[in-house]
């Protein structure tokens, strides 16, 4: 599954997949047609019904440990997002435990990291370009002012160590989310999983050769449910991707006000 795919919207990529998935049927249809011939059918329909519930319980299978990757990749990406969230609330609330210069600048430091982590990072996980060779210079600054700062008191020590464990909770919780963000159903399963679908259809032709209006019925609703699925897990495939992904609110929510100019 491409990337210009991912990136669709959710009525735009039902109408490319329907459509593949149609097509596909189509084609099988039509060359059961042509070699189901009146000689050739009886021999054709030989092939035992039976097979259909057995590919039709290897197809579901195949949809469900699909769908089990997706969705955990899709709660662990949430998981961490909201636990990055989390942290920086923690560090931003702690900051009013230092002096006024130093939680201005702390203060600040935080919503520079989100508003790059809202304007460039989340692009370029939707693309599966962000990188972890590169720490967000904001938050590297913020954890360099926090530990190099002399505290004032047990309070103020206190109130540091609680920082430093905040924001590396922050910076470990965005280590995650890149990681995450690079997490994808490889092509080999979509192949595998297209593949088992037109086998069922295949059947599903043969076994019918004799009707051409049943068969094509039944390879319509078969079609129809493949489609269906491979809809629900493409557009669920990547975290952080397409219409149906996830949004960076949770950061956008903790982000401090600007420090009004005087």
């Amino acid at each position: 599954m491409s990337d210009w795919l991912h990136n669709l919207p959710v009525p735009v990529m039902a109408l490319v997949i329907f459509g593949f998935t149609y097509l596909m049927a189509a084609a099988i249809f039509a060359g059961i047609a042509l070699v189901a011939t009146e000689k050739r059918a009886k021999s054709l329909k030989v092939i035992s019904p039976g097979m259909l519930p057995v590919l039709g319980i290897i197809f579901g299978l195949f949809v469900a440990f699909t769908a089990a990757q997706v969705w955990g990749d899709s709660d662990r990406a949430s998981a961490a997002v909201s636990r990055e969230a989390s942290a920086l609330r923690s560090a931003v609330l702690l900051a009013g435990g230092l002096p006024a210069e130093q939680e201005t600048k702390l203060r600040g430091l935080v919503r520079d990291y989100v508003g790059q982590a809202v304007a460039v990072e989340w692009p370029m996980m939707a693309h599966q370009e962000a990188s972890l060779k590169v720490t967000p210079p904001a938050l590297a600054d913020a954890l360099q002012l926090v530990i190099t700062m002399t505290p004032q008191g047990t309070g103020q020590a206190n109130v540091q160590r609680e920082l430093i464990a905040a924001l590396e909770q922050a910076l470990d919780a965005r280590r995650q989310r890149i990681i995450v963000s690079l997490a994808a159903v490889n092509p080999v399963k979509w192949w595998c999983l297209y593949l088992q679908a037109a086998c069922a259809l295949l059947v599903i032709g043969l076994v019918h050769c004799d009707n051409r209006l049943g068969s094509a019925i039944a390879m319509g609703l078969f079609a129809t449910g493949v489609a269906t699925s491979v809809l629900l897990i493409a557009a669920h495939d990547r975290p952080f991707a397409g219409q149906v992904s996830i949004k960076p609110e949770p950061l956008l929510q903790i982000m401090p006000e600007a420090a009004a100019k005087t």
